[in-house]
């Protein structure tokens, strides 16, 4: 189970996400070997929630103004409301997810965090899911919207909810492991 040993994986997340959509995905990440670092707007700890109600806090390893994408070997965002949310509208956030894509290195994003794959303008052309409130949202930037409990699209891994977390974390481990996704660099540049 090391198939990510080596690997640095940010997990860019702010107060309000689902905390089923963190913990189960960095354990997972864990486990097969990889080092996971919490990324946020500021230090300190963000708050996650279990739907409506409030969870637990977890530690942030680096602010935004810190934290180097170039020295992570892949990019995993959790879902909830309030967390997407408030990423999409800094772009210190969405200038960190394109680097992802433009470097090609493999993405998983899981609910509403596509809303800030689309705010990061880098879902035109391609296919994923998300929790199906943001179907719209998705179709609207150009991507191809699917009800999948997960999808994969050339790195990047998308799934729809807690639910879909055990398919989620299978084809996020894979695609981490495989590393740099020539494609995905290409269709970032469209």
């Amino acid at each position: 189970m090391n198939e990510l040993s080596g690997k640095r994986i940010a997990i860019l997340a702010a107060d309000g996400f689902e905390q089923a959509e963190l913990e189960k995905p960095k354990q997972a990440l864990e486990e097969a070997g990889a080092t996971t670092n919490i990324v946020s707007l500021s230090e300190g700890e963000i708050q996650g929630m279990q739907h409506a109600d409030k969870g637990d806090k977890f530690q942030v390893d680096l602010s935004l103004d810190d934290a180097k994408p170039e020295e992570f070997d892949a990019l995993m965002m959790p879902g909830g409301l309030m967390n997407p949310d408030t990423l999409r509208t800094e772009e210190k956030a969405l200038s960190f997810v394109r680097h992802f894509f433009s470097a090609g290195k493999p993405v998983a994003a899981i609910c509403h965090a596509a809303w800030v794959l689309i705010d990061a303008g880098v879902v035109k052309g391609r296919t994923l899911t998300s929790w199906p409130a943001t179907k719209t949202d998705v179709r609207n930037a150009g991507g191809n919207w699917v009800d999948k409990e997960v999808v994969v699209d050339n790195g990047l891994v998308t799934s729809r909810k807690p639910d879909d977390i055990p398919a989620f974390n299978k084809k996020m481990i894979e695609e981490f492991a495989e590393g740099i996704h020539a494609k995905q660099q290409m269709k970032s540049a469209a």
